[in-house]
C-alpha cells in the first residue's frame, strides 16, 4: 500500500469511529432535529453529485458518478424515513385519541355542546 491511499484509509478509519461514538451519545429526544439537518446536508451532497455526474466523461467517472448519486439519494430518503419514524413516537395513540373524542362529546372538555345545552345533565 502506497503511502497516499494508507493516509486516506487511516482517515476513513478514525473518522467512522468519532462518528460512531458522537452518534451513539446523543439522546433520543435530539435525534429528529439532527435528522432534519442531516436531511439538508444529504440534499446539497445529491446536488452535488449530479453536477459532478453531468461533467463526467469515460465509463468509470460515469460509473462513479452513477454509484455516487445512488448512495446520496439512498442516504436522504433513509434519512426522512427514520425522521417519520421518529415521530411517530411523538404522536398520540388511537386509544389516546378515543379517549378525548369520547370527554369531548360528553361535554367534559369544559364547552357546552351546538346547541346550548350540557350534555350528560348534573356532575
Amino acid at each position: 500500500m502506497s503511502g497516499g491511499i494508507l493516509g486516506y484509509v487511516t482517515v476513513f478509519v478514525l473518522a467512522a469511529f468519532v462518528g460512531y461514538e458522537v452518534i451513539s451519545k446523543v439522546p433520543s429526544i435530539l435525534h429528529t432535529p439532527l435528522m432534519s439537518g442531516s436531511n439538508a446536508i444529504h440534499g446539497i451532497i445529491l446536488v452535488g453529485t449530479m453536477i459532478v455526474l453531468g461533467h463526467a466523461h469515460t465509463p468509470a467517472e460515469q460509473a462513479l458518478g452513477f454509484v455516487a448519486v445512488l448512495l446520496a439519494t439512498l442516504n436522504v430518503v433513509g434519512g426522512f424515513v427514520v425522521t417519520d419514524r421518529m415521530l411517530e413516537m411523538f404522536k398520540a395513540k388511537p386509544a389516546d385519541r378515543g379517549a378525548a373524542g369520547a370527554r369531548a362529546a360528553h361535554g367534559e372538555s369544559g364547552g357546552s355542546s351546538a346547541g346550548g345545552s350540557t350534555e350528560g345533565g348534573d356532575r
